[in-house]
Protein backbone atom coordinates (compact mmCIF):
# COMPACT_ATOMS: atom_id res chain seq x y z
CA UNK A 1 0.00 0.00 0.00
CA UNK A 2 1.07 3.74 -0.95
CA UNK A 3 1.47 5.94 2.35
CA UNK A 4 -1.60 7.88 2.93
CA UNK A 5 -0.69 11.79 1.95
CA UNK A 6 -2.46 14.45 3.92
CA UNK A 7 -5.27 17.78 2.76
CA UNK A 8 -5.30 20.72 4.76
CA UNK A 9 -8.72 22.34 3.80
CA UNK A 10 -9.88 25.40 5.34
CA UNK A 11 -13.62 25.40 6.39
CA UNK A 12 -15.93 28.34 6.99
CA UNK A 13 -18.55 26.89 9.56
CA UNK A 14 -20.26 27.20 12.36
CA UNK A 15 -18.29 25.16 16.07
CA UNK A 16 -21.65 23.29 16.36
CA UNK A 17 -21.06 21.67 12.70
CA UNK A 18 -17.56 21.22 12.08
CA UNK A 19 -17.24 17.97 12.97
CA UNK A 20 -19.95 16.31 10.80
CA UNK A 21 -18.85 19.18 7.77
CA UNK A 22 -15.13 17.51 8.14
CA UNK A 23 -16.35 13.86 8.13
CA UNK A 24 -18.43 15.33 4.77
CA UNK A 25 -15.34 16.73 3.15
CA UNK A 26 -13.27 12.92 3.81
CA UNK A 27 -15.97 10.98 2.44
CA UNK A 28 -16.64 13.28 -0.76
CA UNK A 29 -12.77 13.13 -1.38
CA UNK A 30 -12.25 9.90 -1.09
CA UNK A 31 -15.77 7.37 -1.96
CA UNK A 32 -18.22 10.21 -2.86
CA UNK A 33 -21.16 7.62 -1.46
CA UNK A 34 -23.17 6.60 1.73
CA UNK A 35 -20.86 4.78 4.05
CA UNK A 36 -23.48 2.36 4.66
CA UNK A 37 -23.67 1.58 1.27
CA UNK A 38 -20.12 -0.15 1.49
CA UNK A 39 -19.65 -3.64 2.49
CA UNK A 40 -16.36 -3.89 1.11
CA UNK A 41 -13.76 -4.14 4.32
CA UNK A 42 -10.78 -2.59 2.20
CA UNK A 43 -12.31 0.23 1.16
CA UNK A 44 -13.81 1.42 4.18
CA UNK A 45 -9.87 0.79 6.16
CA UNK A 46 -8.01 1.74 3.47
CA UNK A 47 -9.50 3.68 0.59
CA UNK A 48 -12.03 5.93 2.49
CA UNK A 49 -10.54 9.62 4.04
CA UNK A 50 -10.09 9.96 7.56
CA UNK A 51 -9.96 13.18 9.45
CA UNK A 52 -7.22 13.79 11.50
CA UNK A 53 -7.60 16.88 13.34
CA UNK A 54 -9.74 19.81 13.25
CA UNK A 55 -8.41 23.08 14.74
CA UNK A 56 -10.12 26.67 14.99
CA UNK A 57 -8.62 29.00 12.68
CA UNK A 58 -10.74 32.36 14.14
CA UNK A 59 -13.62 34.31 12.51
CA UNK A 60 -15.47 30.79 11.65
CA UNK A 61 -12.86 29.45 9.58
CA UNK A 62 -11.19 25.42 10.71
CA UNK A 63 -8.45 23.95 9.76
CA UNK A 64 -9.44 20.47 8.62
CA UNK A 65 -6.68 17.84 8.05
CA UNK A 66 -7.70 14.39 6.01
CA UNK A 67 -5.44 11.90 5.47
CA UNK A 68 -6.49 10.22 1.56
CA UNK A 69 -5.10 6.96 0.04
CA UNK A 70 -2.10 7.18 -1.77
CA UNK A 71 -3.57 4.05 -3.92
CA UNK A 72 -6.60 6.10 -4.79
CA UNK A 73 -3.84 8.47 -6.95
CA UNK A 74 -1.50 6.41 -8.62
CA UNK A 75 1.36 8.81 -10.40
CA UNK A 76 -1.46 10.53 -12.43
CA UNK A 77 -0.98 14.15 -11.57
CA UNK A 78 -4.50 14.86 -12.65
CA UNK A 79 -5.49 12.35 -10.14
CA UNK A 80 -3.77 14.27 -7.80
CA UNK A 81 -5.63 17.25 -7.86
CA UNK A 82 -8.96 15.09 -8.69
CA UNK A 83 -8.33 13.46 -5.24
CA UNK A 84 -7.55 16.62 -3.16
CA UNK A 85 -9.95 18.86 -4.32
CA UNK A 86 -12.03 17.52 -7.00
CA UNK A 87 -15.60 17.43 -5.70
CA UNK A 88 -15.09 19.83 -2.95
CA UNK A 89 -13.79 22.61 -4.76
CA UNK A 90 -17.46 23.10 -5.80
CA UNK A 91 -18.33 24.15 -2.67
CA UNK A 92 -17.66 27.79 -1.70
CA UNK A 93 -17.19 27.12 1.99
CA UNK A 94 -13.68 25.23 1.45
CA UNK A 95 -9.77 26.13 0.48
CA UNK A 96 -7.14 23.77 -0.25
CA UNK A 97 -4.99 25.30 1.95
CA UNK A 98 -1.80 22.55 2.03
CA UNK A 99 -0.61 18.97 1.39
CA UNK A 100 1.54 16.39 3.15
CA UNK A 101 3.38 14.53 0.41
CA UNK A 102 4.87 11.29 1.77
CA UNK A 103 8.72 10.58 0.06
CA UNK A 104 7.39 7.97 -2.40
CA UNK A 105 4.76 9.77 -3.91
CA UNK A 106 7.17 12.66 -4.27
CA UNK A 107 10.04 10.70 -5.98
CA UNK A 108 7.45 9.12 -8.52
CA UNK A 109 6.60 12.67 -9.31
CA UNK A 110 9.90 13.90 -9.45
CA UNK A 111 9.89 17.84 -8.77
CA UNK A 112 12.17 19.77 -10.83
CA UNK A 113 14.92 18.02 -13.20
CA UNK A 114 17.22 21.06 -13.23
CA UNK A 115 15.76 23.82 -10.83
CA UNK A 116 17.64 27.20 -9.02
CA UNK A 117 21.26 26.05 -9.87
CA UNK A 118 21.35 25.11 -13.00
CA UNK A 119 19.29 27.97 -14.29
CA UNK A 120 21.86 29.82 -12.71
CA UNK A 121 24.59 28.17 -14.05
CA UNK A 122 22.63 28.31 -17.92
CA UNK A 123 23.37 32.22 -17.25
CA UNK A 124 26.44 32.50 -15.71
CA UNK A 125 24.78 34.33 -12.63
CA UNK A 126 27.09 32.65 -9.93
CA UNK A 127 24.93 32.81 -6.46
CA UNK A 128 23.24 36.43 -7.73
CA UNK A 129 19.34 36.89 -8.64
CA UNK A 130 18.82 36.26 -11.94
CA UNK A 131 16.72 38.61 -14.18
CA UNK A 132 13.90 37.92 -16.88
CA UNK A 133 11.95 40.04 -19.49
CA UNK A 134 9.39 39.59 -22.21
CA UNK A 135 8.42 39.52 -25.34
CA UNK A 136 5.21 41.58 -25.80
CA UNK A 137 2.49 43.03 -26.77
CA UNK A 138 1.24 40.29 -28.65
CA UNK A 139 -0.01 41.29 -31.72
CA UNK A 140 3.41 42.03 -33.55
CA UNK A 141 5.25 40.27 -35.78
CA UNK A 142 8.03 37.62 -35.64
CA UNK A 143 11.23 40.34 -36.69
CA UNK A 144 9.21 42.95 -34.15
CA UNK A 145 9.66 40.84 -31.09
CA UNK A 146 13.25 39.47 -32.70
CA UNK A 147 14.25 43.25 -32.38
CA UNK A 148 13.06 43.49 -28.84
CA UNK A 149 15.00 40.41 -28.00
CA UNK A 150 18.28 41.27 -29.38
CA UNK A 151 18.16 44.58 -27.30
CA UNK A 152 17.04 43.07 -24.09
CA UNK A 153 20.19 40.86 -24.72
CA UNK A 154 22.25 43.61 -25.25
CA UNK A 155 21.25 45.24 -22.13
CA UNK A 156 22.75 41.72 -20.69
CA UNK A 157 19.48 39.88 -19.34
CA UNK A 158 19.46 36.31 -18.69
CA UNK A 159 16.20 35.42 -19.77
CA UNK A 160 13.54 36.87 -22.21
CA UNK A 161 10.12 34.82 -22.10
CA UNK A 162 7.42 34.46 -24.38
CA UNK A 163 4.31 36.48 -23.09
CA UNK A 164 1.99 34.03 -21.83
CA UNK A 165 -0.54 35.82 -24.47
CA UNK A 166 1.69 34.58 -27.33
CA UNK A 167 0.76 31.35 -28.43
CA UNK A 168 0.45 30.00 -32.29
CA UNK A 169 -1.38 33.15 -33.58
CA UNK A 170 -1.34 33.63 -37.59
CA UNK A 171 0.84 37.04 -36.78
CA UNK A 172 3.25 35.06 -35.14
CA UNK A 173 3.54 31.24 -34.79
CA UNK A 174 5.83 29.72 -32.24
CA UNK A 175 7.91 28.47 -34.91
CA UNK A 176 8.69 31.92 -36.55
CA UNK A 177 9.05 33.51 -33.64
CA UNK A 178 11.92 30.74 -32.63
CA UNK A 179 13.55 31.38 -35.39
CA UNK A 180 13.63 35.19 -35.21
CA UNK A 181 14.27 35.68 -31.90
CA UNK A 182 17.07 32.86 -31.68
CA UNK A 183 18.59 33.76 -35.28
CA UNK A 184 19.12 37.14 -33.51
CA UNK A 185 20.36 36.09 -30.33
CA UNK A 186 22.90 34.04 -32.17
CA UNK A 187 24.09 37.21 -34.07
CA UNK A 188 24.91 38.82 -30.77
CA UNK A 189 26.83 35.86 -29.47
CA UNK A 190 25.44 36.26 -26.17
CA UNK A 191 25.56 31.95 -24.84
CA UNK A 192 24.51 33.33 -21.27
CA UNK A 193 20.94 35.15 -22.49
CA UNK A 194 18.68 32.33 -23.45
CA UNK A 195 15.02 32.78 -25.12
CA UNK A 196 11.90 30.93 -23.63
CA UNK A 197 9.14 30.37 -25.81
CA UNK A 198 5.89 29.66 -24.58
CA UNK A 199 3.58 26.80 -25.18
CA UNK A 200 0.16 26.53 -26.34
CA UNK A 201 -2.67 24.08 -27.45
CA UNK A 202 -3.56 20.28 -27.12
CA UNK A 203 -0.72 17.82 -25.84
CA UNK A 204 0.29 17.08 -29.46
CA UNK A 205 0.56 20.45 -30.22
CA UNK A 206 2.62 21.23 -27.03
CA UNK A 207 4.92 18.08 -28.53
CA UNK A 208 5.32 19.71 -31.40
CA UNK A 209 6.86 22.97 -30.30
CA UNK A 210 9.21 21.34 -27.94
CA UNK A 211 10.47 19.59 -30.75
CA UNK A 212 10.97 22.79 -32.90
CA UNK A 213 12.28 24.76 -29.70
CA UNK A 214 14.85 21.78 -29.48
CA UNK A 215 15.68 21.60 -33.01
CA UNK A 216 16.80 25.74 -32.83
CA UNK A 217 18.82 24.80 -29.72
CA UNK A 218 16.59 26.07 -26.77
CA UNK A 219 16.88 24.54 -23.48
CA UNK A 220 13.91 26.36 -21.26
CA UNK A 221 10.56 26.68 -22.34
CA UNK A 222 7.03 28.16 -20.68
CA UNK A 223 4.14 26.20 -20.09
CA UNK A 224 0.67 27.37 -18.12
CA UNK A 225 -0.13 24.21 -15.87
CA UNK A 226 -3.77 25.37 -15.27
CA UNK A 227 -4.79 26.13 -19.08
CA UNK A 228 -1.98 23.14 -20.17
CA UNK A 229 -3.68 20.50 -17.37
CA UNK A 230 -1.73 19.57 -14.83
CA UNK A 231 -1.37 15.95 -16.00
CA UNK A 232 0.05 17.17 -19.81
CA UNK A 233 2.30 19.43 -17.91
CA UNK A 234 3.77 16.56 -15.72
CA UNK A 235 3.88 14.47 -18.64
CA UNK A 236 6.37 17.20 -20.87
CA UNK A 237 8.75 17.50 -18.10
CA UNK A 238 9.03 13.63 -18.07
CA UNK A 239 9.75 13.53 -21.88
CA UNK A 240 11.52 16.13 -22.16
CA UNK A 241 14.22 15.91 -18.63
CA UNK A 242 17.07 18.10 -20.44
CA UNK A 243 14.35 20.88 -20.58
CA UNK A 244 13.68 23.31 -17.80
CA UNK A 245 10.41 24.25 -17.71
CA UNK A 246 9.35 27.97 -16.07
CA UNK A 247 5.75 27.57 -15.04
CA UNK A 248 3.40 30.63 -15.60
CA UNK A 249 0.49 31.05 -13.35
CA UNK A 250 -2.46 32.16 -16.10
CA UNK A 251 -5.84 30.30 -14.58
CA UNK A 252 -4.29 29.46 -11.22
CA UNK A 253 -6.90 32.05 -9.49
CA UNK A 254 -9.65 30.31 -10.62
CA UNK A 255 -9.84 27.84 -7.89
CA UNK A 256 -9.67 28.09 -4.59
CA UNK A 257 -6.56 26.54 -3.86
CA UNK A 258 -3.88 28.34 -1.96
CA UNK A 259 -1.00 29.95 -4.02
CA UNK A 260 1.53 29.21 -1.44
CA UNK A 261 0.28 25.34 -2.16
CA UNK A 262 -0.55 25.67 -5.54
CA UNK A 263 2.45 27.56 -7.22
CA UNK A 264 5.17 26.73 -4.67
CA UNK A 265 4.54 23.32 -4.08
CA UNK A 266 2.34 21.55 -6.63
CA UNK A 267 3.89 23.03 -9.53
CA UNK A 268 7.12 22.37 -8.16
CA UNK A 269 6.22 18.24 -6.97
CA UNK A 270 5.33 18.00 -10.95
CA UNK A 271 8.39 19.24 -12.51
CA UNK A 272 8.94 22.68 -12.62
CA UNK A 273 12.19 24.79 -12.46
CA UNK A 274 10.86 28.27 -12.02
CA UNK A 275 7.17 29.21 -11.55
CA UNK A 276 5.69 33.09 -11.88
CA UNK A 277 3.57 34.31 -9.53
CA UNK A 278 2.37 37.81 -9.00
CA UNK A 279 4.59 39.99 -6.44
CA UNK A 280 2.56 41.86 -3.71
CA UNK A 281 1.99 45.65 -4.75
CA UNK A 282 1.77 45.32 -8.57
CA UNK A 283 -1.29 44.60 -10.31
CA UNK A 284 -2.91 41.55 -8.93
CA UNK A 285 -3.62 41.70 -4.80
CA UNK A 286 -1.43 38.61 -3.76
CA UNK A 287 -0.04 39.97 0.23
CA UNK A 288 3.33 39.99 1.42
CA UNK A 289 2.43 36.95 3.64
CA UNK A 290 1.52 35.05 0.59
CA UNK A 291 4.41 36.12 -1.71
CA UNK A 292 6.76 34.96 1.23
CA UNK A 293 5.00 31.85 1.99
CA UNK A 294 4.88 30.87 -1.73
CA UNK A 295 8.82 31.94 -2.33
CA UNK A 296 9.31 29.50 0.56
CA UNK A 297 7.54 26.56 -0.37
CA UNK A 298 8.91 26.71 -4.02
CA UNK A 299 12.43 26.96 -2.36
CA UNK A 300 12.80 25.37 0.59
CA UNK A 301 14.09 21.75 1.79
CA UNK A 302 11.08 19.16 0.94
CA UNK A 303 11.05 15.59 0.14
CA UNK A 304 14.65 15.30 -1.61
CA UNK A 305 13.64 18.03 -4.15
CA UNK A 306 15.09 20.43 -6.08
CA UNK A 307 14.52 24.01 -5.24
CA UNK A 308 11.78 25.43 -7.71
CA UNK A 309 13.62 29.18 -8.69
CA UNK A 310 10.49 32.02 -7.67
CA UNK A 311 10.05 34.49 -10.12
CA UNK A 312 7.28 37.47 -8.41
CA UNK A 313 6.37 39.49 -11.50
CA UNK A 314 3.40 41.40 -12.29
CA UNK A 315 3.73 45.01 -12.52
CA UNK A 316 6.99 45.52 -11.14
CA UNK A 317 9.40 48.33 -12.15
CA UNK A 318 13.47 48.95 -11.94
CA UNK A 319 12.37 51.21 -8.65
CA UNK A 320 11.03 48.38 -6.72
CA UNK A 321 14.28 45.60 -7.37
CA UNK A 322 16.19 46.74 -3.93
CA UNK A 323 12.98 46.15 -1.85
CA UNK A 324 12.07 42.76 -3.66
CA UNK A 325 16.00 41.47 -3.18
CA UNK A 326 15.87 42.61 0.27
CA UNK A 327 12.26 40.76 1.05
CA UNK A 328 13.48 37.44 -0.46
CA UNK A 329 16.94 37.39 -0.87
CA UNK A 330 18.59 36.10 -4.14
CA UNK A 331 16.76 32.90 -4.71
CA UNK A 332 14.75 34.57 -6.90
CA UNK A 333 14.75 35.92 -10.92
CA UNK A 334 13.45 39.11 -11.04
CA UNK A 335 10.64 39.72 -13.96
CA UNK A 336 9.85 43.13 -15.47
CA UNK A 337 8.31 43.62 -18.70
CA UNK A 338 6.36 46.57 -19.33
CA UNK A 339 8.10 48.94 -17.44
CA UNK A 340 11.15 48.11 -19.17
CA UNK A 341 9.05 48.08 -22.76
CA UNK A 342 8.11 51.66 -22.27
CA UNK A 343 11.58 53.35 -22.20
CA UNK A 344 10.87 52.31 -25.95
CA UNK A 345 13.94 53.60 -27.90
CA UNK A 346 15.88 53.71 -24.36
CA UNK A 347 15.07 49.73 -23.95
CA UNK A 348 18.79 48.74 -24.02
CA UNK A 349 20.17 51.34 -21.35
CA UNK A 350 17.17 50.58 -19.34
CA UNK A 351 17.62 47.13 -19.58
CA UNK A 352 21.14 47.70 -18.98
CA UNK A 353 20.27 49.57 -15.70
CA UNK A 354 17.89 46.99 -14.31
CA UNK A 355 21.02 44.15 -14.78
CA UNK A 356 23.27 46.52 -12.83
CA UNK A 357 21.35 47.13 -10.23
CA UNK A 358 20.62 42.74 -9.64
CA UNK A 359 24.14 42.34 -10.56
CA UNK A 360 25.45 45.54 -7.72
CA UNK A 361 22.79 43.71 -4.75
CA UNK A 362 25.04 41.00 -3.24
CA UNK A 363 23.44 37.19 -2.67
CA UNK A 364 21.74 38.08 0.21
CA UNK A 365 19.09 35.46 1.58
CA UNK A 366 16.76 33.27 1.12
CA UNK A 367 12.80 34.59 2.42
CA UNK A 368 12.47 33.45 6.37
Amino acid sequence: MLPRLTATYHVRCDAAAIEERARAIAVEQSVEMPLGAIADPFVLSEIVGRVEDIRDQGDGVFAVRVALSGETIGHDAGQLINMLFGNSSLHDDVVLNDVEVPPALAAAFGGPRHGLDQLRQRAGAGGRALTCSALKPQGLPPAALAELARRFALGGIDYIKDDHGLADQAYASLAARVAAVTAALRELDRPTTHYVPSLSGDLAAMRAQIAIAREAGIDTIMVAPMVAGLANFHALVKENPGLAFIAHPSLAGAARLAPPLLLGKLFRLLGADAVVFPHYGGRFGYSPATCRLLARAALDGWQGLRPCLPVPAGGMSRQRVAEMLDFYGADIMLLIGGALLQARERLVEETAAFVAEVHGHGYGHRPG
